[in-house]
């Protein structure tokens, strides 16, 4: 995008002088507040929305260069609420743009029971129509059907607002793994910076009236906003969410804490230096927390213990993870867990707090390198 500004007759300008290059294969986020041209900037890459002044290059060749109709059916395109046709089937919704570009019906409905699959729709639900699923469901088909004709290009306007924080995340992984397979170069509109965050390779926060304040990776974006307006829009927690892009695969664990639920009573005083124990079950998996003098030997009572939190996987979750489930532990202490769920470590809030500040000096110091440069 090169100087792209919308202005309409009665002098609005919706977006001005928006210059962006998104990278290809690679999910480029805008986020803004009302009115700052995020939805305005996504229909003029399809012409949905014509621009003023500027231009949009795909690939170099300007859009304007073909038909508007080929070049809305090389591009997906996902809105809120999915916009699917009432009176067809979900398989037939799928299938629509394939049909257009004159797919014969069978190999359109191959295609589009195929990515039923992908986007995780059960085939039960290929003869149904629309108003009989869900509504994350009815997203699910959207995605599917933007995907149809295979486009190198996804344009997704607030797909996922209008379900439940619940559905909205299933959603959002959902769609982090189909572009891990598939590649797709997707534009995506969001009013939701912690949403921005999470899928973002790149992220574009736009002002009011169109201007662009920042466009950089999102762990830049949290470490270094550029203004006043862009560390305003990120919200007092952003620090919070800055320990997503901190791993927690370096955090000292400790097992002396960890018992069985049919620990005896010589391995349960050997832990007693211990504040509190984190008690196991016979497979491994964590039961909860016990002071270690209120333990019997070999008959540990489950609905004596404190509940322990929610479990990390070290390594694959985030230092945020980590302090999120020290937090929600009443002893203020992590549990770590394998891919199985079996308790291999715990940590202290103290631990973590000094891999938040190691991995700090760390950004501050490639940050330093990166100026230099």
């Amino acid at each position: 995008m090169e100087s792209v500004t919308k202005r309409y007759p009665d002098g609005t300008v919706a977006v001005d002088q928006l210059s962006l290059d998104i990278p290809d294969r690679a999910i480029t986020v805008l986020v803004g507040p009302s009115g700052c041209g995020k939805t305005t900037t996504l229909r003029m890459i399809n012409r949905m929305v014509e621009p003023s002044d500027g231009s949009i290059l795909i690939d170099g060749m300007d859009i304007r260069q073909q038909p508007v109709n080929t070049l809305r059916r090389s591009m997906g395109y996902v809105i809120q609420n999915a916009g699917l046709f009432q009176h067809r089937t979900i398989l037939d919704n799928i299938a629509t743009v394939p049909r257009l570009l004159g797919w014969s019906k069978q190999e359109a409905r191959a295609r589009a029971a195929e990515l039923m699959e992908r986007v995780g729709l059960d085939a039960t639900l290929a003869k149904r129509y629309p108003y009989q699923l869900s509504g994350g469901q009815q997203q699910r088909v959207g995605v599917a059907r933007a995907l149809a004709a295979d486009p190198p290009v996804l344009l997704m306007d607030e797909p996922f607002s209008a379900v439940d924080p619940v559905v909205r995340k299933g959603l959002q992984d959902e769609l982090l793994r189909i572009q891990d397979e598939l590649g797709k170069t997707i534009v995506f509109v969001t009013h939701d910076i912690d949403e921005a965050v999470k899928l973002g390779t790149m992220v574009a926060v736009l002002r009011t009236g169109g201007r662009l304040a920042q466009f950089s990776p999102p762990a830049e974006l949290l470490s270094a906003p550029a203004d006043s307006f862009v560390e305003d829009f990120l919200g007092a927690d952003r620090g919070i969410r800055r320990l997503s892009f901190f791993p927690s695969g370096r955090l000292e664990l400790q097992t002396a804490p960890i018992v069985g639920i049919d620990a005896d009573a010589a391995k349960i005083a050997s832990r007693a230096e211990a504040p509190y124990l984190l008690v196991t079950d016979l497979d491994g998996k964590p039961l909860g927390w016990s002071e270690p003098e209120r333990l019997t030997a070999g008959a540990i009572d489950r609905d004596q213990l404190i509940d322990h939190g929610r479990p990390f996987l070290p390594g694959t979750d985030s230092l945020r993870t980590a302090l999120d489930g020290s937090v929600l532990s009443p002893t203020g202490w992590a549990v770590a867990v394998d891919g199985q769920g079996r308790a291999v470590g715990v940590v202290s809030q103290q631990v973590i707090g000094e891999a938040i500040r190691a991995a700090h000096g760390q950004v501050a110091q490639d940050l330093g390198v990166k100026a230099a440069r």
